[in-house]
C-alpha cells in the first residue's frame, strides 16, 4: 500500500457569498494549499445561485481547487462543478451520478455511521464526511462521532474520508492523527478576526507539520 498522502483543506463558504466574498475567497486561495472549495447556499433561487458561483468557480479554476456544490444536482451540472455534496436527505447518490456523470465527485455526509459510510462506499461515492466533531454554529447537528470513527476508515477503507463541524486550528491535530484525510472548516476560515488568509496559513502550518511528521 502507498504512504497515506497529507491531510488537506477543504473549505466550505459562509451562507452569504455576495459582496466582497469573492475577494476574500481570492485571499484564502491564495495564502496556502486548499484542495476543495464548498459552493454552500440556502433558499436562494436557481438563477441567483448560478449567479454567485460563477465568479466563485472562475477563482477556484485559477487555483486548481475543485469546485463543489453543497445539495444541488441540478446547479452542479449546470455550472460544470467538479463536484456535488449531499446530505442523507438530499437527492440520491446513484440518481446524482445518473445525471452528473462518472467523472464529477460526488460526497455524501455520513454523520457518525460506520453502516452509511460503508453504503455511500458502495454506491460509489467519491468520498464520505463524518461529523460534526465538535460544537459548530455554521449549521444545526444531532451527530457527534469519535475519533475511533476516522482511525477505523483510515486503516480499512481507501476511499477518501472528510471530518467536518467545527473543526478549528487548535482542535484539529488529533483529527489529522487519526487518519482523516480532508480537514472541512467554515467559520474558522471565515470568521477569523485576522482574516481569511491568516487562518488558511494557520491550518497550513498544521497540516504540513503533520505530512512531515
Amino acid at each position: 500500500m502507498s504512504d497515506p498522502q497529507p491531510c488537506q483543506l477543504y473549505l466550505i463558504s459562509p451562507l452569504e457569498t455576495g459582496g466582497d466574498f469573492p475577494q476574500r475567497l481570492r485571499q484564502a486561495l491564495e495564502a496556502g494549499p486548499v484542495a476543495a472549495f464548498q459552493f454552500r447556499v440556502k433558499d436562494v433561487e436557481p438563477e441567483d445561485a448560478a449567479r454567485l458561483a460563477e465568479p466563485l468557480q472562475a477563482i477556484c479554476d485559477e487555483f486548481d481547487v475543485a469546485f463543489i456544490v453543497n445539495d444541488d444536482v441540478a446547479l452542479a451540472k449546470r455550472l460544470g462543478a467538479d463536484g456535488v455534496h449531499l446530505g442523507q436527505g438530499d437527492e440520491g447518490l446513484e440518481a446524482a451520478r445518473a445525471v452528473l456523470g462518472k467523472d464529477v465527485q460526488i460526497g455524501i455526509t455520513c454523520h457518525d455511521s460506520r453502516h452509511l459510510a460503508m453504503e455511500a462506499g458502495e454506491g460509489g461515492a467519491n468520498y464520505v464526511a463524518f461529523g460534526a466533531f465538535f460544537p459548530t454554529t455554521t449549521k444545526e447537528t444531532h451527530h457527534k462521532p469519535e475519533l475511533d470513527l476516522v482511525r477505523w476508515w483510515a486503516e480499512m477503507m481507501e476511499l477518501p474520508c472528510v471530518a467536518i463541524g467545527g473543526i478549528t486550528p487548535d482542535n484539529c491535530p488529533p483529527l489529522v492523527a487519526a487518519g482523516a484525510d480532508f480537514l472541512a472548516v467554515s467559520g474558522a476560515v471565515w470568521n477569523d478576526p485576522a482574516g481569511p488568509a491568516a487562518a488558511v496559513r494557520k491550518f497550513a502550518d498544521i497540516l504540513e507539520g503533520g505530512a512531515e511528521a
